[in-house]
């Protein structure tokens, strides 16, 4: 990891010209100001922000990178996060990728320019780039969504055998042509849930749409559905944002959730029993991954020789009236 004295020797300066360079001030030419840049720029060196919040004996900071702050199960993801870490004299900065992996890159930007104690991140997709944290060294979580096994810790859920139990769960309640409506390809999560329901309907009778992680995109892809010359009678949801876009599709077309169309929508949000009739639910146990992501970072903060680990958490199927004929 490059030192602010690496950088000096580097550019030919003292390490108070790079102080002073790197922090803008004015009283540096502006040529050696560039030159100072350009010497950190080769050598990948950041401002320890993290030191002089130490030594300012300001609390200790951890980046939490999430994929969608609208998304019920993500806040809860924040909120266990943020318990554990408090008790443990550590702030955090929430940071909302938005699904986006541009928005996604730039965090980490951060993260690496302020040198945050540790991140805990739930990436966008297969694409997400953690090379830079860890050049330097900086201890990382995954949670929700995996990242490579030697990246550092994760904390998932099994959500291939929960979309299983709860496609069993609508065949079982006198539902015949199950569909499955799921996120982007490429997202694990996405991914997983699809391949549980097709584990039990088998391939040959995959009825299924793609789309993002919202409300509209999935109102679009339930009304191609229930347009197929044989709609299916029942759906699996992947998330609770895109079961409001269903419910939206459904009401459009004169359709009553249960009734007519069963359907279970992966985590319970506050909403999904307050509506008529109350929404079946994959429940994941979001609030504990948080909690234990939390708990995994600091302990690697203490000890960075840890062999990293996966922890597999469970869901469980909350069952209600839109799943009952």
């Amino acid at each position: 990891m490059a030192t602010i004295s690496d950088v000096a020797a580097r550019a030919g300066v003292s390490t108070a010209t790079v102080s002073r360079a790197l922090n803008g001030k004015s009283t540096v030419d502006p040529m050696l100001a560039a030159r100072v840049q350009e010497a950190a720029a080769e050598l990948g060196y950041h401002p320890n922000g993290l030191a002089r919040n130490l030594r300012r004996q300001e609390t200790a900071v951890l980046a939490l990178i999430i994929s969608d702050v609208e998304n019920p199960f993500f806040t809860a993801i924040a909120r266990g996060v943020e318990d554990l870490a408090q008790r443990s004299g550590y702030s955090v900065v929430l940071c909302n990728s938005d699904e986006n992996e541009d928005k996604e890159r730039r965090y980490i930007e951060v993260a690496l320019q302020e040198r945050v104690a540790g991140v805990v991140l739930s990436p966008t997709g297969r694409s997400t780039n953690v090379e830079g944290l860890r050049r330097q060294g900086t201890p990382l979580v995954a949670v929700d969504r995996p990242l490579p096994a030697d990246t550092g810790d994760q904390v998932l859920v099994d959500t291939r055998h929960a979309a299983a139990e709860a496609t069993r769960h609508l065949l079982a309640g006198g539902y015949r042509r199950v569909g499955c409506l799921t996120g982007p390809a490429g997202v694990r999560t996405a991914d997983d849930r699809l391949a549980g329901y097709a584990d039990v309907v088998g391939e040959a009778n995959v009825v299924s749409r793609r789309a993002e992680y919202r409300a509209e995109g999935a109102r679009l892809a339930a009304l191609e559905l229930l347009d197929e010359p044989s709609p299916p009678d029942a759906l699996l949801v992947a998330n609770s944002t895109m079961a409001i876009g269903v419910l939206e599709a459904l009401s459009s077309r004169g359709l009553r959730s249960g009734r007519d169309v069963g359907i279970v929508s992966f985590d319970d949000a506050p909403w999904t029993t307050l509506i008529d009739p109350p929404l079946t639910v994959v429940a994941q146990p979001a609030y504990e991954v948080g909690r234990v992501a939390a708990q995994l970072l600091l302990a690697r903060i203490a000890d960075s020789s840890r062999e990293a680990t996966t922890t597999t958490l469970e869901a469980r199927l909350i069952e209600r009236k839109s799943s009952r004929r």
